[in-house]
């Protein structure tokens, strides 16, 4: 018996989700732009967050992501998975064009960013730049310049205007969606009701005479500038999404090496939300940083970056700010502990295996007597680096913040930020059984089932805000029970988005914990909520919203004398209120509702279709499904051991693998490389439950790594990674790295990238060196060789085209790059950038696809093998065709 490629939906759970899934995708329901963007909300007259519900976020696409890997995982199709990576990579990764590497690489890492204060009001800004304060070293700028040849950061911005409604464009041309824009500047009492509106690329068209940057920094004169911030939880939610992806893709042989590629490399970049805002040293904060003394290793409220729109001058930041709920330790495990997704740059791995450690301490000590989590920490008191006040708890020297970053309102008063955060703990345990999460998930969980509220008319409750007291005990390495630290549930509601969450939570929990109370409460929330606010576009609940008499009332800060425009036309000037600099409203359909509520001095009532929310909901369905749901009775995965394993094919070394499969019940189906089963008897064997992979079928495997599904017919079907070597092929002292900058078919130019680096124990003179790049010219045409930039000087690299006297499958030429004497030496340690491009002198096409040396990796480097290294004429790395 097989299971389907593509599986018909069964039971109710799953039928939910995919239910939901259509229902987003239908498009007059109205979630997505044209351009495939979704929006934050299905409304427009939305003010929270974002100040416009068409106005999207990184959290959004991170769902959205997340949304497509699960449908994958239900019906095979990760076609909607990739399309979600791409429209976040094309939309709200700020690309080339949106942070030129011209700009962004006169980036000083030695001074990332010129000093500016923090200020609580936003009447106290602009705040005023000092060249002369204590800024520190970036130490990671360097290593990630190296591994991805470039200055250009990786990282989602976390606000766009998906329909251009505020009319500022892409670039600044006032008419391309969806455009960057930004609000929050101006301190943690800056409430969206008080922001002013802006582009993130201010070419100075917009607003006043210097655009809109004198509204929030004090300087002598103004350029033109990009600037961009990063949210980090929406990228470690979008890369633990992918960690997901991967593994139920893995299931139906789809290969999601590309993508898997793309949220690495988003992981690498995110370390700089491990750093100060200035990279001013942890617990000394008067003192600039050295290099990694300035990394608490906790993902903070942002990291931000920017530059000169014609300048060789660019800036980058970290943040003294971090909140519980923004960690992720599912990500940093994600990140430090499984092959495919570790970063490439040198101390990736590391930091982010010191940032799991320090997550998790940071959980434990924020829990609360109670067992809800605390707020959080910061390395700047007051955003000044001022004294904490004496008695101030610490964490690493950091002092606590019972809301850290905002204020209006309270950051960590909404009970969201703990469905969300515990949900990423609760699948690290459930991965990993760690007893840090496990007592963390023992305490919240027992603290959840005594605050939500199951009536006996089949409604439901869950709370809403949450009031904290007291402070935890310094950190001395260890939970101390913190006896000192309170919360109290002040007020309940319905957020359908945050139920979703906690339910998802607390089915993580059940599984790996065993407590089916756990279990049962989550789906009781699903159970409820289905059934009481399930329409034809989603789940909603009516909301009244005190705070929209703000649109009327609310006086945005602008200094006396300063005036400017929107791009609409509206006066920014002292004494404005909110609707007066985004009068746009007054043609919402819902304007007149909350006009008319605001005159009567009542508050208005409004539904609402989040996009998130619809997807935490959609997705917990699913986690219902996955763990519990077969025929209506609990399924138990199946496991295998080991998960992983290495197989040499040189000759004598090779041994037979040997599986052992735990069954929980279910019966094994077969084993799975790609789509394709493998045969038994004469690719392995099956005694009981033991499963032997026979070296003879392992030995025709190519180098690299070999991914094979074990089917089995419930649960999730496990995966053992096998690295395959060949311990025959030469080795020596360098590593060579490469990817093709163009991956398609017929191309005019064929652009290997490549990274070379030293491995050995003494220095290597370049001259001696020579690298082979295999490929099939198809017509005899004179070539040109063309090396534009490199670490040691393009001038001092050298192309030579050999045609091989014997033709071999995928090669009948190779190009051997080599290095004048001007190039210097490579130490010990070293690495070195080599990207060249060659072409026929007529510029007819090459036919890549199957050429020797050819990579389909688009994204960054990684070790090839198909790429020759010689030093002094001896084969030191790589496989001759």
């Amino acid at each position: 018996m097989q299971k389907q490629l593509l599986k018909e939906p069964t039971g109710a759970y799953q039928k939910r989700f995919l239910e939901l899934w259509e229902i987003l995708h239908d498009s007059q329901n109205g979630y997505f732009s044209p351009q495939g963007v979704p929006y934050h909300s299905i409304e427009t007259l939305m003010v929270e967050a974002p100040d416009y519900g068409h106005v999207t976020t990184s959290e959004t696409l991170s769902y959205y992501i997340w949304l497509e890997a699960m449908y994958g995982k239900f019906t095979g199709d990760f076609s909607g998975f990739k399309k979600a990576w791409d429209i976040a990579e094309t939309y709200i990764i700020p690309t080339e064009k949106d942070q030129p590497n011209s700009s962004m690489s006169g980036y000083n890492a030695s001074k990332p960013a010129t000093y500016a204060p923090e200020w609580e009001l936003p009447s106290l800004y602009p705040a005023k730049l000092d060249s002369g304060a204590a800024v520190g070293t970036d130490p990671i700028y360097n290593d990630l310049k190296s591994t991805y040849g470039t200055s250009v950061i990786y990282g989602m911005h976390w606000l766009l205007d998906a329909d251009n409604w505020y009319g500022f464009g892409r670039r600044g041309d006032g008419k391309s969606a969806p455009s960057y824009i930004n609000t929050f500047q101006r301190g943690r009492e800056e409430s969206t009701w008080e922001t002013i509106p802006q582009p993130c690329w201010d070419d100075m068209r917009f607003g006043g005479k210097n655009g809109f940057l004198d509204l929030f920094t004090g300087d002598s004169n103004y350029a033109k500038q990009f600037k961009y911030t990063d949210a980090p939880d929406a990228d470690s939610r979008a890369i633990q999404a992918t960690y997901w992806a991967e593994q139920w893709a893995s299931e139906y042989g789809v290969d999601l090496e590309t993508y898997i590629g793309k949220a690495s490399k988003m992981g690498d970049y995110l370390r700089y939300a491990m750093f100060d805002k200035y990279f001013r040293k942890i617990g000394s904060s008067t003192a600039a940083g050295t290099g990694y003394d300035a990394a608490h290793y906790l993902l903070s409220w942002y990291y931000a970056w920017g530059g000169g729109e014609n300048a060789n001058w660019s800036w980058v930041i970290g943040c003294s700010h971090s909140h519980f709920g923004y960690q992720n330790p599912m990500a940093a495990w994600i990140l430090s502990q499984n092959d495919e997704f570790k970063p490439l740059s040198r101390n990736g791995v590391s930091d982010w295996s010191k940032s799991l450690e320090r997550q998790l301490e940071f959980y434990q000590w924020l829990q609360s007597d109670e067992g809800g989590i605390a707020g959080g920490v910061s390395n700047s008191n007051k955003g000044r680096y001022e004294s904490w006040p004496s008695g101030t708890a610490t964490f690493y020297g950091m002092g606590y913040q019972e809301h850290p970053v905002y204020a209006d309102p309270g950051s960590n008063r909404w009970f969201g930020f703990q469905a969300w955060s515990m949900q990423r703990v609760a699948e690290y345990y459930y991965k990993t059984k760690n007893l840090k999460a496990k007592a963390l998930l023992d305490k919240w969980v027992k603290w959840i089932k005594t605050v939500v509220k199951l009536e006996a008319d089949g409604t439901f409750a869950i709370p809403d805000n949450l009031d904290w007291s007291g402070q935890p005990d310094n950190w001395t390495g260890s939970y101390t029970g913190n006896p000192n630290l309170h919360v109290k549930v002040s007020t309940y509601g319905t957020d359908l988005g945050v139920a979703g969450s906690l339910a998802n939570t607390l089915l993580y929990y059940s599984k790996a914990s065993g407590d089916d109370e756990a279990r049962v409460l989550a789906k009781e929330i699903l159970d409820r909520m289905w059934n009481l606010y399930k329409g034809d576009k989603g789940l909603s609940v009516p909301e009244q919203r005190n705070d929209y008499s703000r649109f009327f009332d609310q006086e945005v800060y602008v200094p006396s004398g300063w005036t400017g425009t929107m791009p609409n036309g509206d006066e920014i000037k002292s004494g404005v209120k909110f609707i007066d600099i985004r009068s746009k409203y007054k043609d919402d359909p819902d304007f007149q509702k909350v006009e008319n509520a605001y005159k009567r001095g009542t508050a208005p009532v409004l539904n609402y279709h989040r996009f998130w929310a619809q997807c935490d909901i959609a997705i917990a369905n699913g986690v219902y499904s996955m763990l519990f749901e077969g025929g209506g009775e609990p399924v138990n995965n199946s496991a295998i051991d080991p998960t992983s394993a290495a197989f040499d094919k040189k000759s004598g070394s090779q041994k037979d693998i040997k599986v052992i499969l735990t069954l929980n019940g279910n019966t094994f189906i077969g084993i799975k490389e790609g789509n394709k089963y493998l045969t038994e008897g004469v690719e392995y064997t099956l005694t009981d439950n033991t499963v032997v992979l026979l070296k003879t079928y392992l030995a025709e495997k190519e180098v690299g790594k070999l991914k094979l599904t074990f089917d089995f017919s419930a649960g999730t079907d496990p995966v053992l990674v096998l690295t395959v070597t060949d311990s025959s092929i030469a080795a020596g002292n360098i590593q060579v790295q490469m990817y093709n900058d163009s991956t398609n078919p017929q191309v005019s130019s064929i652009v290997p990238k490549f990274k070379l680096t030293n491995t050995g124990k003494t220095s290597i003179t370049l001259t001696d060196l020579k690298l082979r790049y295999y490929y099939t010219i198809e017509e005899e045409k004179d070539q040109n060789f063309w090396c534009d930039w490199s670490t040691v000087g393009s001038s001092n690299v050298t192309g030579t085209f050999v045609k091989m006297p014997e033709a071999k499958p995928g090669a009948d030429y190779y190009l051997e790059i080599g290095f004048t004497a001007g190039a210097g030496i490579l130490a010990e340690g070293q690495s070195i950038e080599v990207p060249v491009r060659f072409n026929k002198i007529d510029w007819s096409s090459y036919t890549q696809t199957g050429d020797y040396s050819f990579s389909k990796s688009d994204s960054s480097y990684a070790d090839w093998t198909k790429i020759t290294g010689y030093v002094s004429g001896s084969l030191k790395w790589g496989v001759e065709p």
